[in-house]
């Protein structure tokens, strides 16, 4: 960007507007709280910036903390040569959430799921997880998702220095969202300005498993980082972070519904009705341990620079899993009788769907049963990501070299023993406007005793070399930019379970080791907590690694061979008396797969399988940038864009009907390695107004044209001469996405003693015609798509106390809230409220309380595209996380 764009904005005309405009929009909001802010800053002294400490200062106000970070993301935007959205710590391991995808979740456009009261997976621009790439310090990551997509909770803020969103891609950028780049950056210890110490502690407290007895909901955060400049020429820095979680998740969900192939008429009204197979409700007592560590060096000698950096996170997470299994829910094509019709029975059905009622259990036939689940569910995750980064700068070339690798594993097991009784009667109401709930004539075990052992892991790697080079250009074109790159990504997936059942001692024999339990919030019968390996030991010896039998179409390898070459030509001109910068390249991106797996045609007998695909894709880019004044920026932006195919989506494994013991239609199921990436155009127009120090209005709109997409549904095909029904992954027709992002911050600098306020808010709108393929009667919006999100925070700071209270909704929207990514439901809208309290004592010393999810807001999900059907526990269900408080000291020098 031309140098004339960091000179302070001319106050005009159109300022005297807009401050106008705003006071009268503010006065209003902000007049019951006025005599108190005063008050505040009368009494406060203006603070002298400290040495070392990372501050900005505007006339007489020194900024720090949240609003420092604001600031600071809003020049990197003004500056950036793209679409971007900018996460900057405002001072190292200080940014103002506790894990990168809450942060990420508070930008224009991005969505984030939860996971276990985590924001988690990030949704940007209407499009999925699995369509956004996410890189650190510009490389791509692996990822310990079946797919491609990254859990951004694994990343602690406190390892972190600035966080980019892309929105529209240049040629220099790796290929691989059709949504977004994320960006990951840590710091370049030569050019860091910041404190040289920063080290932060506390505890966390989740409210939901207060009153579970015999449980502490108390966790810890510490965090440190260390920055050291050897000379000039040379300087380090580390950094690490240690968190504990102890949070009870409450859930409840239904096992799906009946269909148009198993429903039939339960009312005797003639029209086909459909019932939920069972249902399952669960206290999930969650003890997480997140640790992570980073490390840079970096060294100048005259015209060469070299950088060595590191990173590492782990997340280990231990639950004791307490369930019921309610089953025989069914009136079904399938069912021996009518739990809906007999004496004493009762319905309650919105459009044909059985959402409450009492059934009455059988002296005949299957009766209904409920399962007392006892587990421990443990997991392991990792990533590792580095790299070796060298540049020389010449009179007139600039040369570059980066050599990277990085690795993610995950190792989860699940173990369980289940007791079981057949109730008189059991009652629920899963109609939506309330919270779910189930009661029961009985919830104590009466017989048996069965277990499982499922042990699985995943490995991914991912090594690169990627080589630039770049020269000034005389003219409008003042700089060429070249480059290739090259990776290899191996993603493995195994699998491997263990039964036991009839092993039906009298429940006499565990009475001394299982005790009940209610699930706080949820008005549910009550489950059955217990040490899972005493249990397994006394009814049937133990879980023996001998009896574990691997799944062998769960056990593949897909290997992802990329070649990629661009070149970028910037420029900057003068168009009829307006500035205008930009850029323009292409990027050619060579692609090739193999998959490796295993087929079965009857389910006892395995052979290998595999195959291989090929394709390149020719991406141009172009971006202009008009400079209208030095406060507004005109960007127009195109580009076409791929993201490649789920890489458990490509895996071979398929289970085939036996045409000599089957008749009729044959059937199979499985991945599909020939699958084609999505493809889509995107035109982005984007008008940003820097109308004040830290302030921005800006509002940016798009549209995509999906060329190509990816999703489940069943499909003929011939094998060996025969008509198969495959269900599965398979490429499907495009469509359109349109949306429209306003963004507003600003402090109250237009009201007279108000300055130390301000707001940071956006607004998302999001329209497409694309959709998942199933249900294939009524389809699923496409994942990720959520037609409204927003955010809103508002603020004081007067460089001694920092206040926040903040707002996020999401409309609803589809997702894969599990690992199957065939299992999709849609999100119900919500949303939450969250605060934060800060206050700096003196240049050294500060605290710092935050409060999320301030009104214990549920998330709920719902199946087959129908909001009165509760979606299955496992695919999200109905959650309660509850509060998360966190108190933080900070030293620094």
């Amino acid at each position: 960007m031309p140098m004339h764009q960091v000179r302070a904005p001319q106050r005009g005309a159109s300022e005297r507007l807009v401050r106008h405009l705003l006071t009268v929009a503010v006065l209003g909001i902000l007049g019951g709280v006025a005599g108190q802010a005063l008050a505040q800053d009368a009494a406060a002294k203006p603070d002298a910036a400290q040495d070392g400490e990372a501050v900005t200062r505007l006339d007489t106000v020194t900024v720090t903390g949240q609003r420092a970070a604001l600031d600071k993301a809003v020049s990197v935007k003004q500056m950036e040569d793209h679409v971007v959205e900018v996460i900057s710590a405002d001072n190292m391991g200080q940014m103002p959430n506790v894990t990168v995808a809450e942060a990420l979740a508070r930008l224009p456009g991005v969505t984030a799921s939860l996971d276990r009261g985590n924001a988690s997976l990030a949704t940007v621009r209407g499009l999925g997880p699995r369509m956004t790439m996410g890189t650190v310090n510009g490389r791509e990551i692996a990822s310990s998702e079946p797919d491609r997509a990254v859990r951004w909770e694994i990343f602690p803020t406190e390892i972190v220095s600035t966080v980019k969103v892309y929105k529209t891609p240049s040629a220099d950028l790796i290929a691989g969202g059709i949504a977004a780049t994320v960006d990951i950056a840590t710091i370049d210890p030569l050019t860091y300005t910041g404190p040289r110490f920063v080290a932060s502690a506390g505890p966390v407290f989740y409210d939901q498993g207060k009153d579970v007895d015999g449980y502490s909901p108390w966790g810890s955060r510490f965090g440190a980082s260390w920055v050291h400049k050897i000379n000039d020429d040379l300087a380090i820095a580390i950094g690490a972070t240690y968190q504990k979680q102890k949070n009870a998740n409450a859930l409840i969900g239904s096992w799906g519904y009946t269909d148009d192939a198993s429903a039939v008429d339960v009312d005797g009204d003639g029209t086909r009705d459909y019932t939920p197979w069972g249902a399952a409700d669960q206290l999930k007592l969650i003890d997480q341990t997140r640790t992570g560590a980073m490390a840079a060096l970096q060294w100048r000698s005259g015209n060469f620079e070299l950088k060595a950096d590191a990173l590492y996170s782990r997340v280990r997470i231990d639950e004791d899993q307490s369930q019921t299994w309610y089953r025989n829910w069914d009136d079904s094509i399938w069912s021996w009788w009518n739990p809906y019709g007999q004496p004493g029975s009762s319905i309650h059905m919105i459009d044909h769907s059985v959402v409450g009622g009492t059934l009455i259990n059988s002296q005949w036939g299957t009766p209904l049963e409920m399962d007392q689940v006892l587990a421990k569910y443990s997991e392991v995750k990792t990533l590792t990501a580095g790299g070796l980064n060298g540049k020389w700068t010449g009179e007139v070339w600039t040369l570059g070299a980066d050599l990277s690798a990085s690795e993610a594993k995950r190792e989860n097991r699940w173990r369980s023993v289940q007791f079981g009784l057949n109730p008189d009667s059991v009652s629920f109401d899963f109609a939506p406007g309330h919270a779910p709930w189930i009661s029961a004539s009985s919830a104590t075990p009466a017989w048996g005793i069965a277990g499982s052992d499922e042990p699985q892991a995943l490995h991914d790697r991912i090594a690169a070399l990627a080589l630039d080079a770049s020269r000034p250009l005389d003219g409008a074109f003042n700089r060429l930019s070249f480059g290739a790159r090259v990776s290899d990504r191996v993603k493995r997936n195994r699998h491997e379970l263990a039964n036991y059942s009839d092993y039906n001692q009298p429940i006499s024999a565990y009475a001394d080791l299982i005790h009940p339990l209610d699930i706080p919030g949820l008005n549910v019968p009550p489950v059955y907590a217990g040490n899972v390996d005493d249990i397994a030991e006394r009814g049937f010896g133990g879980f023996a690694p001998s009896a574990l039998a691997e799944q062998m179409l769960d056990h593949w390898k897909v290997q992802e061979r990329v070649k990629e070459a661009f070149a970028k030509a910037n420029f900057s001109s003068n168009w009829l008396g307006v500035d205008v910068t930009g850029n323009v390249g292409v990027r050619v991106v060579g692609t090739h797969t193999r998959s490796d797996g295993y087929d079965t045609v009857d389910g006892n007998t395995y052979a290998p399988s595999s195959a291989s695909k090929d394709y390149t894709d020719v991406l141009p880019s172009a971006t202009v940038n008009f400079l209208i004044a030095d406060d507004k920026i005109l960007r127009l932006s195109a580009a076409k864009v791929v993201a490649r195919p789920p890489l458990d989506e490509l895996r071979t494994g398929r289970y085939l009907d036996n045409p000599a013991t089957v008749s009729g239609q044959l059937t199979g199921s499985g991945g599909n390695p020939r699958l084609d990436p999505f493809r889509a155009t995107q035109l982005d127009l984007s008008y940003e107004w820097y109308f004040h120090k830290e302030a921005l209005a800006a509002v940016a709109v798009y549209r995509k044209w999906v060329d190509s997409s990816i999703g489940y549904k069943t499909e003929h095909e011939t094998i060996d001469g025969r008509d198969y029904l495959i269900s599965g992954p398979f490429n499907g027709g495009g469509g359109y996405i349109d949306g429209v992002e306003l963004t507003f911050q600003t402090p109250f600098w237009f009201i007279p003693g108000m300055e130390n306020f301000g707001i940071y808010s956006n607004l998302s709108l999001v329209d497409s015609n694309l959709h998942e393929f199933s249900p294939a009667n009524n389809p699923l919006p496409l994942s990720g798509l959520a037609r409204r999100t927003g955010s809103a925070d508002l603020w004081y700071s007067n460089g001694k106390l920092e206040a926040r209270a903040g707002y996020s909704y999401h409309s609803p929207y589809s997702t894969a809230y599990g690992w199957n990514a065939s299992h999709l439901v849609r999100l119900d809208s919500m949303g939450t409220w969250d605060a934060s309290l800060g206050w700096q004592f003196n240049p050294r010393w500060a605290m710092k309380l935050q409060v999320s999810n301030l009104t214990n807001e549920a998330m709920r999900a719902y199946t087959d595209n129908l909001p009165y059907r509760l979606a299955n526990m496992d695919d999200g269900g109905y959650q309660l996380f509850g509060r998360r408080f966190s108190l933080e000291a900070t030293f620094r020098f």
